[in-house]
């Protein structure tokens, strides 16, 4: 069941940008808690951010994402977005969007998307 799927990523130098895009065709994103997470090569998923639904959007951001990282919402083209600012080496891995009822541990959301990968080279 995969009823998001992630684009965006891509190769970048340290320093440089990328938005990150979550979409769905199945799902109005705009009802959802919408979670951004990473997983690099033989770690641990880790949270990068969530939105909660429309209506409310209060936005959380873990220690390394917050003043490079920004979620957003296009409503009207159904999108969630994760801008990625001032990227690191250590930034390199897949990211993934899921959707819930509210921002909450990983285990809980009730959708994911297969990923998109980020590598950011020094």
């Amino acid at each position: 069941q995969v009823q998001l799927v992630e684009s965006g990523g891509g190769l970048v130098q340290a320093g440089g940008s990328l938005r990150l895009s979550c979409a769905s065709s199945g799902l109005a994103l705009d009802t959802y808690a919408i979670a951004w997470y990473r997983q690099a090569p033989g770690k641990e998923r880790e949270g990068v951010s969530c939105i909660t639904k429309f209506g409310i959007d209060t936005k959380y951001y873990s220690d390394f994402a917050k003043g490079r990282f920004t979620v957003s919402r296009d409503i009207a083209k159904n999108l969630v977005f994760l801008q990625l600012n001032s990227l690191k080496p250590e930034d390199t891995a897949v990211y993934y969007c899921a959707a819930g009822v509210i921002c909450q541990r990983s285990g809980d959301y009730d959708y994911w998307g297969q990923g998109t990968q980020v590598t950011v080279s020094s």
